[in-house]
C-alpha cells in the first residue's frame, strides 16, 4: 500500500510570496493578513517540498534586534491558524514581496508600507524602508513585490501609490525608477530580471482596462547596476 503524502508541510496559510535560501536550504515565506507572520521551510530533502519543517518568527514589539524560530505544531492549521500556534510570534500587517540574495532576505508588509531586511547569518532583523519615518512626501507607498540587483539595489513595486517601482540602494536613497500612466485601476506586479541581469521585466496587473483580463507585461533594458 502506497503511503500518503502530505500536502500541508510547508503550511495553509494565506500564502503571498517565498524566497529560496540556497546556504541554510530553507524557504522564507509572507503572510498576507493583518496579522501575519513570516515564515521559514526546512525541506526535509532540498529540491523536494512534500516533507520538511515549518517555523515562524519570534521576536519582541520592536522593529529591529535579534530574532528566534520556533516550530509550528500543526502546519496543517486545522483547528488552530499557523500564526495563532506559537507564542511570541511576530506579527506583520499584511505580508507581500520576498526576495533573498547575499544571507539576507527582503520581505515587504503593505499595511504599514515597510521593507524588511531579515540577515539570516546574524539572525537579525531591522528596516530597510519605512514611510512613515520619511520627511515630506514618501518616495514609496503601496509597497508590494521585491527584487533586487547584483549591485545590492532593491526594486520594490508599488500596488496603488503612484503605479512606480522604486528603487532602494545599499546606501538607504530611495527614488522612483519608473512609473506607469493611466492605468490607476491596476498595481504593479511580478518584477524580476533576466539571469543576465540586463533587462527587467514586470505586469501591469489589470492594465488600462481595469480588468484581470487585460494585463500587460513589460520589458526594461538595462544597463542597470552590477
Amino acid at each position: 500500500m502506497k503511503a500518503a503524502v502530505r500536502r500541508d508541510a510547508m503550511g495553509r496559510f494565506k500564502h503571498e510570496a517565498a524566497a529560496a535560501d540556497p546556504v541554510r536550504k530553507t524557504i522564507y515565506l509572507t503572510e498576507d493578513v493583518t496579522d501575519g507572520c513570516f515564515y521559514r521551510f526546512t525541506p526535509t530533502t532540498w529540491g523536494d517540498l512534500s516533507a520538511g519543517r515549518l517555523e515562524v518568527l519570534k521576536m519582541g514589539s520592536g522593529t529591529s534586534g535579534p530574532v528566534t524560530w520556533a516550530t509550528v505544531p500543526d502546519p496543517s492549521g486545522a483547528t488552530t491558524a499557523t500564526r495563532n500556534q506559537v507564542s511570541g510570534a511576530k506579527r506583520f500587517t499584511g505580508g507581500e514581496g520576498c526576495y533573498y540574495a547575499d544571507d539576507t532576505c527582503w520581505f515587504t508588509t503593505k499595511g504599514d508600507n515597510r521593507v524588511w531586511q531579515y540577515n539570516a547569518a546574524a539572525q537579525t532583523i531591522e528596516l530597510a524602508y519605512d514611510d512613515s519615518l520619511v520627511s515630506g512626501t514618501a518616495p514609496l507607498t503601496g509597497v508590494d513585490n521585491v527584487t533586487g540587483t547584483s549591485s545590492g539595489d532593491l526594486f520594490v513595486a508599488e500596488d496603488g501609490g503612484t503605479m512606480e517601482i522604486c528603487v532602494i540602494t545599499p546606501d538607504d536613497v530611495v527614488a522612483p525608477f519608473l512609473r506607469i500612466d493611466g492605468q490607476s485601476g491596476s498595481e504593479i506586479t511580478g518584477p524580476a530580471f533576466s539571469p543576465d541581469g540586463k533587462r527587467l521585466y514586470f505586469s501591469s496587473q489589470r492594465g488600462t482596462s481595469g480588468s484581470s483580463s487585460g494585463g500587460i507585461t513589460y520589458e526594461v533594458t538595462g544597463p542597470f547596476r552590477s
